[in-house]
């Protein structure tokens, strides 16, 4: 199978370097310099895997784009950034942002993110034949995993990757706290780095998409000093 990723930096020799660093037999590389390209692109190519995106660019920035990006899509995106605050870094994540590896980074843990995101890939591709016609049903929520649909009150509701694989999560372990460690390792498919915020933030972002109040959760309860659990319904 070919697996397309799209590397969007304006850095011609960071750019070139990402294009070694990822070459494999069965990866396509694109790439795009500034925003408006990365646009062009992303519209042109609509099998795309993965997006590797810089945040500082030329012509339109990377939150833009990432906005633009997850109006119509939910292609894994994995932002590259000079800018390491804890704001970018949650600023990113809210926009949609699956992951976020600061610059300068090592080749090996950029390889090892994009493999572990291929990895998700593949798994959300081939899940369906598996699990043909499987629908898991909690309070208001159907999960459809045949399709990877999700409905609130007969509602479709878009999730990304991420999104589903957390809800499915917890859907399928009812009971089972996961400490966030637990949930990066298992959803992200790495090792945990230290970093909260990409479990805070994506937890945060399903539960503004699941719940009917957000600030007060039915379905992904929090257990405080250890993690989240999927909450209490009916049989």
């Amino acid at each position: 199978m070919n697996y397309s990723i799209l590397i969007v930096e304006d850095d011609n020799d960071i750019c070139k370097m990402l294009e070694e660093a990822l070459i494999q037999p069965d990866y396509t590389i694109y790439t795009a310099m500034d925003g408006k390209e990365a646009l062009e692109m992303f519209r042109k190519h609509n099998d795309l895997c993965l997006i590797l995106l810089d945040l500082m660019l030329p012509e339109l920035d990377g939150l833009s784009v990432l906005k633009k990006i997850r109006e119509t899509s939910t292609v894994p995106i994995l932002i590259l950034s000079a800018k390491s605050g804890e704001y970018e870094k949650v600023l990113g994540l809210e926009f949609g942002a699956d992951d976020y590896i600061t610059k300068p980074f090592s080749v090996m843990e950029l390889q090892a993110r994009v493999k572990a995101f291929i990895r998700r890939t593949t798994q959300y591709q081939k899940e369906p034949e598996a699990q043909s016609g499987e629908k898991i049903t909690v309070g208001e929520i159907e999960m459809e995993l045949d399709n990877f649909i999700v409905k609130k009150n007969r509602e479709i509701i878009n999730l990304t990757a991420k999104e589903f694989n957390l809800l499915k999560l917890f859907i399928t372990h009812p009971g089972k706290v996961y400490t966030k460690v637990q949930l990066y390792k298992e959803i992200w498919d790495d090792n945990f780095l230290n970093d909260e915020n990409v479990v805070n933030v994506q937890i945060r972002r399903l539960r503004e998409k699941i719940e009917t109040n957000p600030s007060e959760p039915e379905y992904i309860k929090t257990i405080w000093g250890i993690g989240y659990k999927l909450g209490e319904f009916p049989c």
